[in-house]
């Protein structure tokens, strides 16, 4: 099957290895995997800060890059969120085009979903040992219901221990241009996710959304943890944790 891998703003330019980790995973499970060299923003701060046109041109250009796949991709459950629920919604009144977003809505999916309902990989590349907990990120949770399918892949991994945190659905107080808006609010909800990651003792903390990640990292370090590792699930099942 022919994939394409929407590598996402934050991967792009904050951790390119959450890429590469995705389409090495992605090859592990046999898909010929593609990665269009003109994508961009998916245009979810668009859409979330109201800009409905910036965020109408974004998806078009989406549209052209990605609608000739079996599937998209993307290790990331906000960016997958905005084009599997939010695309339609922005040409409710475009037949001929809702049409066709609703169709690339239906191909979209987030890596650890793709990786356990459609692969249904019983093995992964990684190789890591030690304890982790989990974050669960509001967009993959909530819009996709990506909650078991983690989990399931980490499972895999055998000498990795998974060690639930307390709240491990809360709001890492990322939320894209949340953080921006109300810093207070979004740094006492990061806190209370450290606090509650770090009472388990893990060796790191893992998730699916790497602004989730950068944020949660970000808190831990001005906390003065220098210890506890962040990572993306992709690294950790590619084996590039490293």
């Amino acid at each position: 099957m022919r994939v394409a891998l929407l590598v996402t703003c934050l991967a792009d330019l904050m951790r390119p290895g959450v890429a590469f980790a995705a389409l090495r995973l992605l090859e592990h499970g046999g898909c010929e995997v593609e990665v269009p060299e003109t994508q961009t923003c998916c245009g979810q701060p668009a859409y979330n800060s109201g800009d409905r046109p910036a965020a109408i041109a974004l998806a078009k250009k989406a549209l052209a890059e990605f609608e000739g796949y079996d599937y998209v991709v993307a290790p990331s459950g906000s960016c997958a969120g905005m084009v599997r629920v939010h695309y339609p919604d922005l040409f409710r009144d475009d037949p001929p085009l809702l049409k066709r977003f609703e169709a690339l809505a239906s191909r979209m999916y987030e890596l650890t979903d793709f990786l356990a309902n459609v692969l249904r990989l019983d093995s992964v590349p990684g190789d890591f040992s030690g304890t982790l907990t989990y974050h669960d990120s509001c967009s993959g949770l909530r819009e996709l219901g990506v909650k078991a399918q983690p989990r399931a892949l980490l499972s895999l991994l055998p000498g990795a221990r998974l060690l639930e945190m307390e709240e491990a659905e809360a709001c890492c107080g990322f939320g894209g241009t949340f953080s921006l808006k109300f810093g207070e609010v979004s740094a006492q909800l990061a806190d209370n996710k450290c606090a509650n990651a770090c009472a388990t003792g893990a060796d790191a903390i893992v998730g699916g959304d790497l602004g989730c990640l950068l944020n949660i990292e970000g808190r831990l370090r001005r906390r003065g943890d220098l210890r506890t590792r962040v990572l993306h699930i992709a690294e950790l099942l590619a084996g590039r944790s490293g």
